[in-house]
């Protein structure tokens, strides 16, 4: 017994010391993997287009910019795929597009789709420790557990275990939009500032424009103490670093629309010289690829060696994984703050085809934050006393349905090619780009923001849309082309949708009409039908256009009652509708009054600017 016994435990050592030996090689080799992996930085900034010497602004006097472009690649073709913070982050954070997820409205915080977490938590399983200082802003209901080390305003790289490689994030405020709601000493002169196409030349506006250039100057300043950090702590030689913009802007018509000021951004990656091999050319480069938002996180898991999952929809750029170049890059546009409407557009780096689905609505509809900027104020003055001409007058008039720019001749994008006979094929080409990367993301924004939430009661927007019994795709966005053509020979068609058994396609009947004004008052009939349908959605654009354009008695009523509905962004689109009626709302305006108590800070919003349009 005594020698079995020792047979038993020699047996146990003997195995052990074998599975030590055999996981030795193991714990070397994955600890190998981790110390040669590269650190990843990413300094980030708000609101700003490449405003910098190194894109050849005059304007710019950013010397850690340029220093920081002389020994990286600078992307003369990054891309937001959304021009402003939470969709876009909404989609860097997942690899994802927001408006596949139902994630693409300003600050609207749907859920996740099943299964999807943020890219920085497979890289911390892997090993890396990841920090974000601080912003997050993802636009979702709920982040995925662990996906940060740390998240703060003190998260740093520096409280990781030696020599354990990291991922930080420092995101920088100075550009962002709200640096322009005071008025400031400058030390640009605003006289020397090269003004957009479609900005009347004003010394406010340019006041605005040479205070928004210290403030780069300022974000420059920012930067280069980053990196003087970096380097004081040893760390350059080991750390890949990123750095752009989380959109285009600031000054109006940039953030928050799908043009080139609104979308495209400055980015620069710097590869030390161990990690030069993973770099796409040598330092002081310029790369023409087509890079986009939705790429970085694919792009990051690539360099890191981690695996990339299979439900990204972006491409890596960078790393053992690098795709080809992509032949297009995308954009989307919902609800802004407190104001409705759809846009979506493509470009192929040079040519820019945008797609408005409601464009009846103006582009300068008034929205809270951007009208505290003075050059906003201004603008909307010089417009209504008739001082504005050519290009300075299209932001506060209707769009058109397509527009189409060539931003190497038009870089300003004034110039609508749509229309002209010479670009048909390029035009037809970039629409049918479009529509096939709408179906191909199942983009859930077809459906009315209140109706995309009630149908994903039981799970997120992006795992409805995929069921096609729950979203009929196909069908919602033919309504939508048509609806958005404005034209009266579509009326026929538009009158049978508004009878549909698919209350999207009975939406999309609606805008037609609305679209179409007077010219649609043979489907008025059918539109009374409509003040009682099942969708709130539905109902409040028949009230619109039957207030606008006929009695408007009972739409108000309805109306009225919409602005208690319990779905909030059924009480924000009734508040729009009462804010367009102007005059022809004043019967309601004890209730309108009642909104400024609302619990949704959007709805205060609107209904402050409708009581001031009626006292």
């Amino acid at each position: 017994m005594a020698h079995l016994h020792k047979s038993r435990r020699q047996f146990i050592k003997t195995v052990g010391i074998s599975a030590v030996s055999l996981n030795i090689p193991t714990i070397i080799r994955c600890s190998q993997e981790t110390k040669d992996r590269p650190n990843i930085l990413w300094l980030t900034s708000e609101d700003n287009s490449p405003f910098f010497g190194c894109y050849g602004d005059p304007n710019a006097d950013t010397p850690n910019f340029d220093q920081l472009a002389s020994e990286g690649i600078l992307y003369e073709r990054a891309y937001a795929n959304a021009p402003v913070c939470a969709p876009a982050r909404s989609t860097i954070i997942t690899g994802m597009y927001a408006c596949s997820m139902g994630t693409h409205h300003m600050r609207s915080y749907n859920p996740l789709p099943e299964g999807i977490r943020f890219f920085t938590n497979y890289l911390r399983e892997a090993g890396y420790y990841c920090t974000n200082n601080s912003k997050e802003d993802y636009n979702v209901a709920e982040k995925p557990e662990g996906c940060w080390d740390e998240s703060s305003q003190e998260a740093t790289y520096k409280n990781r275990q030696p020599g354990q490689p990291f991922f930080a994030v420092f995101n920088h405020t100075i550009s962002h939009e709200s640096s322009l709601h005071t008025i400031e000493p400058v030390v640009h002169d605003p006289a020397k500032m090269n003004l957009r196409a479609y900005h009347p030349d004003d010394p406010e506006i340019r006041r605005d424009y040479a205070q928004y250039y210290d403030k780069i100057t300022e974000l420059d300043r920012q930067i280069g103490e980053k990196l003087t950090e970096l380097e004081t702590d040893g760390l350059a030689e080991e750390t890949i670093v990123f750095y752009y913009a989380d959109h285009g802007g600031i000054l109006t018509r940039s953030k928050r629309f799908l043009y080139d000021s609104g979308t495209h951004v400055p980015m620069i990656i710097r590869f030390p010289e161990k990690y030069r091999h993973l770099a796409p050319a040598k330092p002081g480069s310029r790369i023409n690829r087509l890079v986009s938002f939705v790429d970085l996180a694919p792009t990051v898991l690539s360099l890191a060696g981690v695996p990339i999952p299979n439900h990204m929809q972006g491409h890596a750029f960078l790393g053992r994984n690098a795709t080809r170049d992509p032949e297009y890059a995308y954009f989307f546009r919902g609800r802004m703050d407190e104001r409705f409407d759809m846009m979506r557009a493509v470009t192929d780096g040079r040519y820019r085809y945008i797609r408005n689905y409601m464009p009846h609505l103006i582009y300068g509809q008034h929205l809270n934050y951007l009208w505290r900027m003075r050059t906003t104020q201004v603008w909307e003055e010089k417009y209504k006393r008739g001082e504005c001409v050519g290009p300075q007058k299209y932001f506060w008039e209707e769009k058109s349905t397509e527009e189409l720019y060539d931003t190497l001749s038009d870089p300003d994008e004034v110039n609508n090619l749509a229309e002209d006979p010479n670009y048909s094929e390029i035009l037809d080409r970039m629409r049918k780009a479009l529509k096939t990367w709408l179906v191909d993301i199942r983009d859930p924004g077809f459906l009315p923001e209140a109706e995309m939430i009630e149908r994903s009661r039981n799970g997120s927007p992006f795992d409805m849309a995929k069921n096609r019994d729950s979203y009929d795709q196909a069908r919602i966005m033919e309504a939508a082309d048509m609806a958005s053509q404005r034209d009266p020979a579509n009326l026929t068609k538009l009158t049978a949708l508004l009878e549909d058994e698919d209350s999207a396609v009975r939406y999309w009947g609606a805008i037609g009409c609305l679209a179409l004004e007077e010219k649609a008052r043979p489907a008025f009939g059918l539109l009374k039908n409509r003040l009682n349908d099942a969708s709130p959605s539905v109902q409040i654009v028949a009230t619109e256009i039957l207030a606008k354009y006929d009695n408007p008695d009972q739409p108000l009523k309805i109306l009225n009652e919409l602005l208690y509905h319990p779905n909030e962004k059924i009480r924000l689109h009734a508040i729009n509708v009462v804010d367009d009626l102007d005059e022809k709302a004043r019967p309601i305006l004890a209730n309108i009054r009642d909104k400024m108590n609302d619990d949704l800070d959007y709805v205060r919003r609107v209904t402050e600017k409708a009581l001031a349009d009626l006292s």
